[in-house]
């Protein structure tokens, strides 16, 4: 299973978090019950605004998913050399390609996909039933029994569409095992990573992807609003990490942030203090939500009190640097000047040379993973085109004293600069939230 950067992030963060963000396991028998009998507070009254996003949104059509399989086949066919088959095991890719999410045990299930012709499912006999349930338009099922190889089955349905030798296409995130396993079934196939197709495919977002995108950002920006009008002295940050996913829950969707205060927020993502706010603190919040499985990347720094001058000046540097890679963010240039021109506006200001205090690239492909190539960072050549996704992140850390992130998510327009996919960059550190 691949692990996301959210669930690192929140495990790392908020380790010391109280009952109430869930650490109740290694509590006394009795302490567990008890917090598992207790309400958890009632939301501040900012929260009472937040609703469900109801029939806004708009599940991705079988007709998505079938258009989607033929881009590929139509990406394998014009591969330089060619791809005659693609082998995708449970993950991201195989959602984005059949909707269905299956957890990776050590039983294979695979996409098989030749050049030409229609797609086949290899699954556990016993879980043909359910798998049969998830797929949403009539796909082949060959299912192996608890002592027969899956790769062999899938080496002998390769071979029987033509794909007995020619170059096959693995998914980057495929379990060697299951690489290895089709790899010895069929030995005489050339093997080959698969990401000109399968990144081909899902860098580029269709209107709809953008427009469920646009809704988790939407809502990542509602609950962050509610959360920082409800901020209090005292709070700990784990404490406004609930009430951040209790926010979203509120909405019918599922999410979270990691939160850090004052100097904490100078490591990027944090440590596993739980430090406790106080007045003229920098609050950082960071990570977003899911709509169909489409994902927000949101960040916002904004302060308990009054900010120092240090921090103003900061966050105004960081806004500028947004705008510059914004504005570089042009279909037909390469994804690393992108980082070029907003890392250009810190270092300038004094807070540099290279990654001294802006620490990380400026930002990474998101969509149905929250990191996804390509990536924004110095030196990479790939060319940005109309409908590729990217946070926009850039950031001061200063360590012993603050650090402050502005995020926002964008997508590549066919001409000028990047629309944004937030609903506006951040305005203040006041006022965090438009």
């Amino acid at each position: 299973m691949k692990i996301s950067r959210r669930e690192l992030l929140k495990t790392a963060s908020i380790a010391p978090a109280s009952i109430a963000t869930g650490a109740i396991f290694g509590a006394p028998r009795g302490a567990r019950t008890r917090a598992l009998q207790e309400s958890p507070p009632a939301l501040p009254p900012a929260f009472d605004t937040l609703k469900p996003l109801g029939d806004r949104v708009k599940p991705i059509r079988t007709e998505e998913f079938q258009a989607r399989i033929a881009r590929a086949q139509q990406l394998m066919t014009d591969a330089k050399p060619r791809f005659d088959a693609l082998y995708v095991t449970p993950g991201t890719t195989l959602a984005y390609f059949t909707g269905i999410r299956w957890w990776p045990s050590e039983r294979l299930l695979a996409l098989l996909l030749p050049r030409q012709g229609d797609p086949a499912l290899v699954c556990p006999a016993f879980e043909e039933g359910r798998v049969s349930e998830l797929i949403r338009w009539p796909i082949e099922i060959r299912a192996w029994q608890e002592d027969e190889s899956p790769y062999a089955l899938a080496a002998s349905w390769l071979a029987e569409r033509g794909a007995r030798t020619g170059r096959a296409g693995i998914e980057e995130t495929t379990r060697f095992a299951f690489f290895n396993g089709l790899r010895s079934a069929a030995p005489s196939l050339d093997y080959a990573t698969a990401d000109t197709v399968t990144v081909g495919c899902r860098a580029r977002k269709s209107e709809h992807e953008l427009e469920l995108m646009r809704l988790a950002c939407a809502a990542t920006c509602d609950v962050y609003r509610a959360t920082f009008a409800s901020l209090r002295e005292g709070m700990k940050q784990s404490d406004v990490s609930d009430m951040v996913a209790r926010g979203y829950a509120r909405m019918g969707l599922r999410g979270d942030a990691f939160v850090l205060f004052g100097p904490a927020a100078a490591s990027p993502h944090g440590t596993r203090e739980n430090r406790m706010l106080r007045e003229g603190d920098a609050v950082l919040m960071d990570d977003g939500t899911t709509v169909e499985g489409y994902q927000s990347d949101v960040t916002r720094t904004g302060v308990f009190g009054k900010p120092t001058e240090k921090l103003t000046r900061a966050f105004e540097i960081v806004r500028k640097a947004q705008d510059a890679a914004l504005a570089a963010a042009v279909a037909g240039r390469e994804c690393g000047s992108v980082d070029d021109a907003a890392r250009k506006v810190i270092t300038d200001a004094g807070f540099g040379p290279g990654y001294k205090y802006f620490t990380h690239r400026l930002g990474h492909g998101m969509g149905l993973d929250g990191h996804e190539w390509p990536y924004l960072v110095r030196g990479n050549r790939t060319i940005l085109k109309p409908g590729m996704t990217f946070s926009n992140e850039p950031g001061i850390y200063v360590p012993g004293e603050y650090g402050l992130r502005c995020e926002d998510d964008m997508a590549i327009s066919e001409s000028g600069a990047a629309l944004l996919l937030t609903p506006g960059f951040a305005p203040s550190l006041e006022k965090p939230i438009a």
